[in-house]
């Protein structure tokens, strides 16, 4: 298969981390990008550079050393405000501006931006043309399937990407009446794929590497957005590109592999963050890396207390050091 392009960039491989708000932030895209990530995606930014000021917001704005592509999603219902989001975000390194028309969050979609954009398809049309007119680097766009089973126009939607000149498109095989629910389809993307030339990833429930197989294979898509899979299994990349490569699988993470991986975590959310707030969001990776190893319930009882990063650390470190039932190895 060929080499996938956004744009001037190749990317090294045909797996993508997801977008995610409150889980990609930059110490987990670099931990994800050295474990087989061909590119990563920043955290949805709001296209209302009003509220940058937020301290959630400058924490997501910084691109400028990270490493290439440097993809930035962005997200609202304003065509001027998110063409000045886009020129801000180039302004700060991005090299590759998203725009969110996925996102099934009430939040987001009450707002008229995420998937409730597809509704409005003339609306999608001004937005693409405003971004495109206000950067000069690659945009692309992630979509739903459409905005529920009766509704389902994510072909006529990538058909106006790409006559706005969208660089490639990622579609998560859902409705917006989905949410999260059910299994993802890919059918539609199937279709998708075949009624466009530009790039199209297939999103939504690629949980291991043989279901990656199977996707790329019904779809025809041209790569793969990892999300939830990849939460507490950064190794999930490697893995993939593993067996598209070989057809066999890696051998199961171990728990001393896993060890070292959650420490370098936990060290990088720590220095990001800085204590107070890397001490709460570690909490749910470390909840995310332990869910199927033995004795977890209990050691997050206890982990969710602590409220230092030296604690944590040395927390983990005893988990790790303590002999668990079945413990030597990591469910896939």
């Amino acid at each position: 298969m060929s080499a996938v392009r956004i744009g001037p960039y190749t990317l090294p491989n045909r797996l993508i981390l997801a977008p995610m708000a409150g889980v990609t932030d930059r110490p987990f895209r670099a931990l994800c990008r050295r474990l087989g990530a061909g590119m990563t995606v920043s955290e949805m930014l709001t296209s209302d550079v009003r509220l940058w000021n937020s301290r959630k917001s400058r924490l997501r704005l910084p691109h400028e050393d990270e490493p290439e592509p440097r993809s930035v999603q962005i997200a609202g219902g304003d065509p001027q405000m998110l063409a000045e989001a886009a020129r801000r975000n180039v302004e700060l390194g991005a090299q590759i501006i998203d725009i969110n028309m996925g996102c099934p969050a009430k939040k987001v979609c009450n707002k008229a931006a995420g998937s409730a954009l597809m509704k409005n398809e003339a609306l999608v049309a001004e937005i693409l043309q405003a971004v495109m007119a206000a950067v000069e680097v690659p945009v692309t766009l992630k979509i739903r399937t459409g905005w529920d089973h009766a509704n389902r126009n994510g072909v006529s939607v990538a058909r106006l990407a790409e006559q706005a000149g969208i660089a490639a498109l990622a579609v998560h095989g859902r409705t917006r009446a989905d949410l999260y629910s059910g299994a993802a389809e890919y059918d539609t993307i199937a279709a998708i794929k075949q009624a466009v030339t530009i790039p199209v990833f297939a999103n939504g429930d690629i949980d291991s590497p043989e279901k990656a197989r199977r996707v790329l294979d019904a779809t025809g898509a041209d790569g793969l957005l990892i999300g939830r899979a990849a939460q507490g299994r950064p190794w999930i990349f490697r893995e993939i590109e593993h067996y598209l490569q070989t057809g066999e699988r890696l051998p199961a993470v171990t728990a001393a592999e896993v060890e070292p991986v959650l420490l370098e975590h936990l060290a990088a959310l720590h220095c990001f963050y800085g204590e107070e707030l890397g001490v709460r969001i570690a909490r749910k990776h470390v909840g995310w890396y332990l869910a199927t190893l033995p004795g977890a319930r209990e050691f997050r009882t206890q982990f969710n207390r602590l409220d230092t990063t030296d604690a944590q650390s040395a927390q983990v470190r005893r988990f790790f050091a303590e002999p668990h039932e079945d413990g030597d190895g990591v469910a896939a």
